[in-house]
């Protein structure tokens, strides 16, 4: 097992422009979403339905999806599904409920993220930059 090495300031800098970049593709998100009249959550509990398999999830998986304690995911679900954003859906197991996304929170994800891939593609340049800073390695 090798040793370990101390980072270098270079690294340090290139670790501190990598979170700021984080927290500031986080601020845009969370600006766009309350434009769209959604809170954070509930933008990426639409993003994570319309990913999933089948284009739905359970609620402890939507929870497990989102870092999210089961009370809260299950909050999340009723404010979405009285948005009419989602419908709770019979699952295999009758006891389990499944969400999906409705043709109304499609629609509002589509918007979103269209404008969330732009911003992606604007702060790429930005990212393979302190990716490459990170990646570099000292003899």
């Amino acid at each position: 097992m090798g040793t370990k090495r101390e980072l270098t300031d270079a690294e340090y800098e290139a670790l501190a422009s990598f979170r700021s970049a984080i927290r500031q593709f986080l601020h845009f998100s969370s600006e766009r979403a309350r434009e769209a009249e959604l809170n954070p959550a509930q933008h990426q509990a639409l993003l994570a339905l319309r990913a999933a398999p089948g284009r739905r999830l359970s609620i402890g998986q939507l929870g497990r999806e989102l870092l999210l304690k089961p009370h809260t995911a299950s909050e999340l679900a009723t404010r979405l599904t009285r948005a009419g954003l989602v419908v709770r859906a019979p699952g295999t197991d009758p006891r389990e409920r499944h969400l999906e996304i409705t043709r109304k929170g499609e629609e509002c994800l589509s918007a979103l993220s269209s404008v969330h891939r732009s911003e992606v593609k604007r702060l790429r340049p930005v990212m393979a930059e302190i990716m490459r800073r990170l990646g570099k390695d000292e003899p």
